[in-house]
């Protein structure tokens, strides 16, 4: 029954899908698509775009709507497809929760060990440069511009850019705020 085999591929999905959303995507891909051809690769490729323009984490989004194009493909009813949309969006979060409440007693239990607050003072530096690398990561022509190619666009983009983190870091104006009015303003400078 394909809701057995659902639950089972995006449980092991979930538990072995190590890398963050994008790192899931290939093997969500190597599940559905070549393993058990639940979704044509064109389907895939769909279900990534409406993944990445939906809020929340993006493997959690594709096994939401690669479990619903599953179970419709396979000849069910749109309401049975949204069965599986739950179901393979329940079984792809519940090893990563498990895991959670374990890692939380453990830590809850050694709360005050003094090995315990030199790995946290280790990884808060850590977390700041992983940041930093996705910022600049992101810091391409494709999401900025060029000076060269497409100045208006370029400058626009550093501005905004430069309003956001002194915003945030200055004036302590609340991040969603901040996207608002950037998205605001961007529209109207852009157009």
């Amino acid at each position: 029954m394909i809701f057995i085999e659902l639950f089972y591929t995006f449980f092991l999905i979930g538990l072995f899908g190590f890398g963050g959303g994008y790192g899931m995507l290939s093997m969500i891909q190597g599940e559905v698509v070549n393993n058990h051809h639940w979704l044509t690769t064109q389907e895939f490729t769909d279900v990534i775009a409406i993944s990445q323009m939906t809020p929340g984490p993006i493997g959690v989004n594709a096994a939401t709507f690669a479990g619903y194009r599953a179970v419709v493909n396979a000849g069910y009813s749109p309401m049975m497809g949204s069965l599986g949309s739950a179901l393979a969006t329940f079984a792809e979060v519940l090893p990563q929760f498990l895991l959670m409440i374990i890692i939380m007693k453990v830590l809850m239990k050694y709360w005050h060990h003094p090995v315990k607050n030199m790995i946290f003072s280790a990884l808060r530096p850590t977390i700041v440069g992983l940041i930093a690398a996705a910022t600049l990561l992101l810091m391409t022509p494709e999401n900025f511009g060029s000076p060269m190619v497409t100045p208006w666009q370029f400058w626009v983009s550093v501005f905004l850019f430069a309003s956001t983190f002194i915003g945030t870091f200055y004036f302590k104006i609340n991040p969603i705020r901040m996207i608002c009015m950037c998205g605001i303003a961007g529209f109207l400078l852009y157009y």
